[in-house]
């Protein structure tokens, strides 16, 4: 018998170290991107970035998953060479085991990973995923991981060319000048100018910062029935009118809705600290998710409604500071508590830097008018994206209502006079419209 149970412990042994376990692929959903994409959301409200600089940080990330799943895709074009300086080396995928939808998440993460202060805090979450993925699949996480990061760096290299690290070197915004219609530093923290060489940003698909250069503000003029004096007014006199409905109008909804302001700064006692909230182009990144969610749209529209949303942010916000620090506009707090009323405040708290135009406006009009091409227009649609941040829902029945409220708001808010919201909007819109005309995302 010692023979027979010799030939069988000999099979057991065999079995155990020769054959491979039976690993299932590894599946990704469009909630892993959306997760994403919410986790660096999450980080750039703890790290504080400018609006202009969130808005590069959401770009960049989006660009390179989009490139990972289309290099070779039926549906959708690369970008290669369609934005600005973008040339990259197109990659054949060869190797079977590489899964594209993980890939492109893999690219995600480690292009956003250099973009923020608390890379850490990214690590740590893709240090999880990357765990989980391993166990499921060892080998197509490795070679997914292989592909994704081929291009993710091309992406980087492309990205740290843009421009912005010279900026960081550049001087500050001037405060010191007589001409009283330039901007200066407003209450309650005095903050100095946000990004004043913004423009010096490589555009994505403007072919210069000030391809829509809005027309000119109202002359400055502080004298009665001149057409800025009568702007300056109509701020105090709708601020006031707002005020007097109490702060369950619907104009202060509105306003504190469409705030996005991560540089509010809170007085407790001898304390001030910030309030952190989202920026304009977090907002509709998050309208962004909410529409591919409401349309079950699957992982490659998903992917693609982000890049263009985020594409559109980003040229709006070079666009838009291209105008604020060349007319440099003083704002209405600033005027009204130097010659009206000392103690005036705006119901929303005035971001540190030139009102000329409105960059809620401008973001807000661009981002509606890529979001109604993807998506058709009338899409009504709950917007929840300030609930994380103690503010209600609102509905809406297309993107550009939503626009034109969010741009509105910077009136109720009493932080912008009327032709920086108007101008801004049509400003905004045009930025969107050669969005649309001049990439091809689809083939």
């Amino acid at each position: 018998m010692k023979p027979k149970h010799s030939v069988l412990l000999l099979i057991l042994f065999t079995g155990l170290f020769s054959c491979e376990k039976d690993y299932k692929s590894i599946t990704i959903s469009t909630d892993d991107y959306h997760n994403s994409v919410d986790k660096l959301t999450e980080i750039m409200v703890h790290d504080i970035f400018s609006p202009p600089v969130a808005s590069r940080i959401y770009v960049y990330p989006n660009i390179a998953a989009y490139e990972v799943l289309n290099q070779n895709n039926s549906t959708y074009k690369s970008l290669n060479n369609q934005l600005n300086e973008l040339n990259i080396t197109a990659i054949s995928k060869t190797d079977e085991d590489v899964n594209l939808k993980l890939a492109a998440v893999i690219a995600y993460i480690d292009v956003a990973k250099e973009l923020v202060f608390s890379a850490d805090r990214i690590e740590v979450y893709r240090d999880s995923l990357y765990k989980e993925w391993k166990t499921i699949n060892p080998n197509e996480f490795e070679s997914s991981k292989t592909y994704a990061l081929v291009i993710s760096e091309q992406i980087k290299e492309w990205m740290n060319a843009d421009k912005y690290s010279e900026t960081r070197t550049m001087p500050d915004y001037n405060i010191y000048t007589d001409d009283e219609s330039r901007w200066e530093p407003t209450p309650p923290a005095y903050m100095k100018g946000i990004e004043p060489h913004w423009n010096k940003i490589r555009p994505f698909v403007l072919d210069s910062a000030a391809q829509f250069k809005p027309k000119t503000h109202p002359p400055f003029s502080l004298k009665k029935g001149s057409a800025f004096h009568n702007e300056l007014m109509d701020v105090v006199n709708l601020n006031n009118t707002i005020r007097a409905k109490g702060d369950d109008s619907e104009e202060i909804s509105i306003a504190r809705f469409w705030d996005c302001n991560p540089f509010v700064s809170v007085n407790k006692g001898h304390f001030m600290f910030a309030e952190k909230k989202i920026t304009p182009g977090a907002h509709w990144i998050g309208i962004c998710k909410i529409a591919c969610k409401q349309t079950n749209s699957d992982f490659e529209k998903t992917v693609f409604a982000y890049t263009k949303t985020s594409v559109a942010i980003a040229d709006a916000f070079i666009s838009c500071w291209d105008e604020k620090y060349k007319s440099n506009l003083i704002r209405p707090e600033t005027l009204i508590n130097k010659y009206i009323d000392l103690e005036w405040a705006p119901i929303i708290q005035t971001p540190p830097f030139p009102e000329y135009t409105s960059g809620h406006s401008v973001v807000s009009a661009a981002s509606s008018e890529v979001l109604t091409k993807i998506f058709g227009d009338n899409f009504a649609f709950n917007d929840t994206t300030e609930l994380p941040y103690g503010l209600p829902m609102r509905q809406f029945k297309s993107f550009k209502l939503a626009a034109n409220e969010a741009a509105e708001s910077r009136l109720y808010g009493g932080i912008h006079y009327r032709a920086a919201v108007e101008v801004g909007v049509d400003q905004g819109i045009g930025v969107g419209t050669l969005v649309n005309s001049k990439v091809s995302f689809l083939k």
